[in-house]
Order: C-alpha cells, then sequence, then structure tokens
C-alpha cells in the first residue's frame, strides 16, 4: 500500500536540510562562536542560534554579531565562520533518528529525492555526500547570477530540473512534494508552487508552524512514507 501511496501521488521529494534530515545546531552554534570570539564578541545560547537559523549563513552571522553587518568587523568575522564550519561540519551532525531508513525506502520505491539548502554550497553536497549518497541532486546556497536563495522558488526549481521534472508542470501533476521545517521553508515551497510537508522534530516547534501556515505536519520521518 505504501509503494502505491508513494508513486500515485508524491514520487519526488524535495527536502531542506538543517533541521530535517541532520541536526546541524551544535556545530553552527561551534563555529558561530568562535567567529565571535576571535573577534571578542558576546557568544551565544544554542537556544539563540535555533532562532537565528533557517536564512542561510550570512544572515545567522548578522543575527549573532553585534550590530549585524554594521559592525566594521562583520566581514572578517563572517569569514572566520565560514573556514571553521568548513573545518567541523561533521564534529556533532547526525541524521535525525529514522531519517536515513526513511530515504532508502523511498528510493526503494523509486522516488526521486532533492536537497536544497540556504547553507553554504559546498557544505551542503559534502554533507549529502557524508551522509546520504542515495540523494541525487544537492543545492545550497548558489552562486550563479539570477539564483536567489530560498524563500525565492529557485533552488527548488533549479533541483527539479536536473532531476529532469518541468517545474512548470506541477499544477496539473502533482508529483513532488517539499519537506521542511520552518517558516522559511513553507515560504519556499508556496512560491514554488510545491505543497509542504512540516516535520516537528526540527528547529520550530508546532505553535511556531501552524502560526506560519503549516497544513501539514508530521512527528516521525516513518510518518513520509504514508504520502
Amino acid at each position: 500500500m505504501h509503494y502505491e501511496l508513494c508513486i500515485m501521488h508524491y514520487n519526488t521529494f524535495v527536502f531542506d536540510l538543517d533541521g530535517t534530515l541532520l541536526d546541524t545546531l551544535q556545530d553552527l552554534a561551534n563555529s558561530v562562536n568562535y567567529a565571535l570570539q576571535q573577534h571578542g564578541m558576546p557568544q551565544h545560547s544554542i537556544d539563540d542560534i535555533r532562532r537565528f537559523v533557517g536564512n542561510g549563513v550570512r544572515l545567522l552571522m548578522e543575527r549573532a554579531v553585534p550590530d549585524g553587518a554594521a559592525n566594521a568587523e562583520f566581514e572578517e568575522c563572517f569569514a572566520d565562520f565560514r573556514q571553521h564550519y568548513m573545518m567541523h561540519s561533521l564534529d556533532t551532525t547526525r541524521p535525525y533518528d529514522g531519517i536515513t531508513e526513511v530515504l532508502h525506502e523511498l528510493k526503494a520505491r523509486g522516488c526521486q529525492l532533492a536537497v536544497v539548502s540556504n547553507k553554504m554550497m559546498a557544505a551542503t553536497q559534502e554533507l549529502i555526500r557524508h551522509f546520504f549518497p542515495e540523494i541525487e541532486v544537492a543545492i545550497g546556497e548558489h552562486e550563479a547570477e539570477g539564483i536567489r536563495k530560498k524563500p525565492a522558488p529557485d533552488t527548488v526549481f533549479e533541483a527539479l530540473r536536473q532531476l529532469n521534472t518541468d517545474p512548470s508542470k506541477l499544477n496539473t501533476d502533482p508529483s513532488a512534494v517539499y519537506v521542511g521545517d520552518s517558516d522559511v521553508d513553507l515560504l519556499t515551497a508556496r512560491n514554488s508552487g510545491l505543497p509542504c510537508i512540516s516535520v516537528l522534530w526540527g528547529f520550530r516547534d508546532r505553535e511556531f508552524l501552524l502560526q506560519h501556515g503549516a497544513t501539514t505536519l508530521i512527528n516521525r520521518p516513518e510518518e513520509l512514507l504514508e504520502f
């Protein structure tokens, strides 16, 4: 029955990364606080970092650095963060319980899998290669001119293109679904014309997601197999 649901309903799953597939919060916090410490700036708690993430690493650092991008040391601090994170992105990061098994099952059913993230492209692709080799397409912060980060639909459309799925046909052939954990993901799905499954094991809670328009929420990764 699950096989028929997957093939007849959604056969393409586009995932967010941080807070959806991977618990990256501690490594992000460590790199943020390392960079802040290098510049004599106050550090942040893990709960602070949880609130800051979701809109890409530059905005993460703008929220973490006093006075944000207006701080005279911001660019150097941001560069220190990027360098540290590229070296330490695998220190404590792990898939959420059950994610690996669900991805294997979706793949076995013939589903296409992609990741789109506002994380740096190199870090996104390194993490996918390390943890989820079954995912065909992984797109992070894109350096190509004209491709905007989430919540713009550009990276989703690029992922679908690489999966040989025509985004213009999604309204008449709703075979793809977006899976994420945040308000940014809800907007990204909406802007892409995709339905959104919001997960409750990530960086945002049920009340927050409902306030931002979530309509389909799941508590455990294995619930994805019902779609």
